[in-house]
């Protein structure tokens, strides 16, 4: 009997290192950032984004927000005195204009025009802040059309849905009215993350999409929260039935507060850290 055990146990070990093997043999690195620099992010690969962007958010974005430092990328959202927003305009009904200050600043960086992917596996190991008005993002978009028949792939957002915080994973794509996206998204509550790790916003966790041919598929430490087919992402009239997932991509990471979803701001959590320990791109190994 125990000559039988070890044996089973020989094959079981020998089951593990082939797979093993097998999935490190399967993919091959083709870039990285490790963020091992002080200082800014490298211009070679990372732009930034500046001024108020989207979703009504409460943020500038600024260039000063976003340093390496200790081998990790920090993007920092913070509270300011109120500091005079150069596009107001009184009386304007554009939200960006409207504002007469500037109350909250942080960082987007995107490789949009320096570094572009298609297909493989993307790994960023990143905490993210959680408090009150918190909405880190890792996301990637298409440069050719306009937003959404370009194409976009959330491979993280946090933030509140009706007041309860959610990790989401996401991809969206045109139909026939003009900035009108079809969306497959995954709303994942965050508790179900807490209740198993109670200390699960004070630890590092890796994001990671796999990205084929075929499919777009998310994960959050090995875990499937959502895989997108392309059979199914096809742009409407305005994309001309184009699929955007089949074409190039450059990659965002950015810390937003407030806005259409980010919700109340809690000021006693600012600044807000958000820290990426590496972005890492693989493609997968050609067979001989």
């Amino acid at each position: 009997m125990k000559q039988y055990l070890k044996l089973s146990v020989i094959w079981a070990l020998g089951i593990w290192c082939c797979t093993v093997s097998a999935s490190a043999q399967e993919w091959k690195l083709v870039w990285s950032d490790e963020f091992d620099r002080n200082g800014c992010p490298d211009t070679a690969v990372w732009n930034y984004e500046n001024g108020f962007a989207r979703n009504e958010e409460a943020q500038w974005y600024q260039s000063d927000n976003a340093y390496c430092k200790g081998g990790k990328l920090i993007i920092e959202a913070r509270k300011e005195q109120k500091r005079r927003n150069p596009l107001y305009e009184a009386g304007s009904r554009d939200w960006r204009r409207k504002r007469e200050f500037i109350e909250y600043t942080s960082s987007s960086v995107t490789t949009a025009g320096k570094k572009e992917f298609l297909y493989g596996r993307f790994e960023v190991r990143a905490k993210i802040p959680v408090g009150g008005g918190a909405w880190p993002a890792i996301w990637l978009l298409g440069a050719e059309m306009e937003w959404p028949s370009c194409g976009e792939i959330d491979v993280m957002e946090y933030y509140r849905i009706n007041g309860i915080p959610h990790i989401l994973a996401n991809a969206c794509w045109g139909n026939d009215r003009q900035y009108d996206a079809v969306w497959n998204s995954k709303k994942i509550p965050f508790t179900h993350f807490t209740d198993r790790d109670p200390q699960w916003a004070d630890k590092f966790h890796i994001w990671r999409m796999d990205w084929d041919e075929t499919a777009i598929r998310l994960y959050l430490d090995d875990e499937l929260l959502n895989e997108i087919l392309l059979s199914e992402t096809v742009n409407g009239s305005i994309g001309s039935g184009t699929n955007p997932f089949y074409k190039p991509q450059y990659l965002l990471l950015n810390l937003a507060v407030g806005g259409i979803n980010g919700g109340d701001i809690d000021d006693k959590e600012m600044p807000m850290m958000y820290e990426i320990d590496y972005v890492r791109v693989y493609q997968r190994n050609s067979i001989e």
